[in-house]
């Protein structure tokens, strides 16, 4: 006769197929993109008011980046340093990029800041982000050694004039009083945007600071009609063009200084002859799709196994 089963051991094997597909996704899927310089400054202050800031950048990514953009609004040249636009920012535990400014300011409240842009060139994917940073004061600057003076031959000393006879000792002009220390006022939170180059798309994304203010960015492609991209403080929000030869972008909005066209740049793991390509915003979409097939398959398998396994016979 056929002894009954448990409907137990069926849901089991229903759902083992199923998490096994699920976890295909969770294996072979990847974290979205986060890729972004890490810029770090400080400053120190001299006895004559000059002002001596020293910049650092890092690499969030585990892949070298190039550097697009330095902005700093301390007048002057880096120097002592090697942070310049086109420089290679090493992979992340690399050495940091680093840069050193001189500069009097007459104001009272500088700002002191820099603005970094780097790209990363993934085989799926191309990133462009930026990160601004305030210096950090660090104290007084250490006082450049004294030079020793040299000595010079003993004279004889020449006889002193009578007190009758002794010409008036000019005055001294009144000491000066030193310059001002300029101090930092503290600049409010800037937005952060990202572009990103994938084989369908191209697509911009604004990170809004909660202590920010209401971003209002408006794109307009080469080709077709412009998209506004509006982002309150606290939120994030993006905006994508289907990618297309020849595609440019270009953003406006207030405050924004970089108002260029943005080109699509074509990555280079995409289809040949197929527009954009597939759609791939991390690991290769054809692993994810294939593992969750072949894992799917295992488990019908399974519960093909577990149907059989019920049909038993005794005597």
């Amino acid at each position: 006769m056929i002894r009954p089963k448990s409907p137990f051991r069926r849901t089991a094997a229903i759902a083992a197929g199923a998490l096994l597909g699920i976890g295909a996704m969770t294996t072979f899927a990847a974290p979205a993109s986060a890729h972004h310089p890490e810029p770090s400054g400080t400053y120190c202050l001299a006895a004559d008011g000059q002002v001596t800031v020293t910049w650092k950048v890092g690499n969030s990514e585990d892949i070298d980046a190039e550097i697009t953009s330095v902005k700093s609004t301390v007048p002057g040249d880096f120097s002592d340093g090697d942070l310049k636009v086109g420089a290679t920012l090493p992979a992340k535990g690399g050495d940091l990029l680093t840069a050193t400014q001189t500069h009097t300011f007459t104001e009272k409240n500088p700002k002191i800041e820099l603005t970094v842009e780097a790209r990363w060139e993934r085989p799926n994917r191309i990133v462009t982000e930026h990160r601004t940073v305030e210096a950090t004061e660090a104290g007084t600057c250490a006082a450049e050694p004294t030079p020793t003076p040299t000595a010079t031959p003993t004279e004889s000393p020449s006889p002193t004039p009578s007190p009758s006879t002794a010409s008036p000792s000019p005055s001294r002009p009144p000491a000066e009083s030193p310059s001002p220390t300029p101090t930092v006022t503290p600049a409010p939170a800037e937005p952060v945007g990202t572009v990103e180059s994938t084989c369908d798309s191209l697509t911009f994304t604004i990170e809004n600071p909660a202590d920010g203010k209401t971003v209002v960015l408006t794109l307009t492609p080469n080709k077709g009609d412009a998209k506004t991209l509006t982002v309150e403080p606290g939120k994030t929000g993006s905006v994508s063009f289907d990618a297309t030869e020849g595609l440019t972008v270009t953003p406006a909005a207030d405050g924004l200084d970089d108002t260029e066209p943005i080109a699509w740049e074509k990555p280079a793991e995409c289809d040949e002859g197929e527009g954009g390509g597939l759609p791939l915003t991390g690991t290769n979409t054809t692993l994810i799709a294939g593992g969750a097939v072949v894992l799917l398959a295992a488990g019908a398998g399974l519960f093909l196994v577990a149907r059989r396994r019920r049909l038993r016979f005794t005597v």
